[in-house]
């Protein structure tokens, strides 16, 4: 067995060593004893922190997670024109996933398998992203730069359609295949930005009041 390592023994310390584990052998590969091995300490002592392997497995994702939507939170205050905020907002978003996809494959893979195997975690993750889309929506409707009269909806409305941009399959999709995805991200972003500029009534199909009138032709 290892020499105990110089660091208390934590949840932070047992995660970062499952990590390299994961990155090292895969996930299929690492389980509870290699943790424990790599740390110097039996595995009964990591039952204090995590109950099982896939209890440490979620608390990986569970981290990425939060590193994404701190990622995501520094746009909706900061200044400038919404559509540049909410653009910047999903071009960090999926350069963090690229570069996982890219630069860390074993923890992107399990990032993956999560999606699939845990919705509520997603579901959770997923409603925090569209409450910041929400808020910088907000915003701008207050400023009078864009025209909705449903902030909720509208908010639900570009995370679908920036789905394809940060979801871990479709970014692997898009990687693999060579596509312009960037590009692609901007043209999104900039037709939702036209389309909230002139205003975006959901209850009836009508423009919101005060939005510009399309012209003919």
């Amino acid at each position: 067995m290892p020499a105990p390592s110089d660091q208390p023994l934590s949840a932070i310390t047992v995660l970062e060593t499952a990590k390299r584990q994961v990155r090292r052998f895969g996930e299929g590969k690492t389980n509870v004893v290699d943790i424990a091995r790599a740390m110097g300490v039996s595995h009964a002592a990591l039952y204090r922190f995590y109950p099982s392997k896939s209890a440490i497995m979620d608390a990986i994702v569970q981290e990425a997670m939060e590193d994404e939507a701190r990622l995501a939170a520094r746009h909706v205050e900061t200044d400038g024109p919404a559509a540049e905020k909410l653009m910047a907002m999903l071009l960090d978003l999926h350069r963090r996933k690229r570069e996982r996809f890219e630069g860390d494959q074993e923890i992107h893979n399990l990032y993956r398998r999560i999606v699939v195997e845990r919705p509520d975690m997603i579901a959770a993750y997923a409603d925090r992203i569209t409450a910041l889309i929400a808020r910088l929506i907000e915003k701008a409707v207050q400023r009078g730069e864009w025209k909705i009269d449903d902030v909720d909806r509208a908010a639900g409305v570009v995370r679908d359609a920036g789905m394809v941009y940060v979801h871990p399959a479709f970014v692997a999709q898009l990687v693999a295949a060579g596509a312009p995805i960037e590009e692609m991200l901007r043209a999104t972003v900039a037709t939702l930005a036209r389309a909230f500029e002139a205003g975006i009534r959901y209850g009836d199909g009508e423009r919101v009041e005060g939005a510009p009138a399309r012209e003919p032709g």
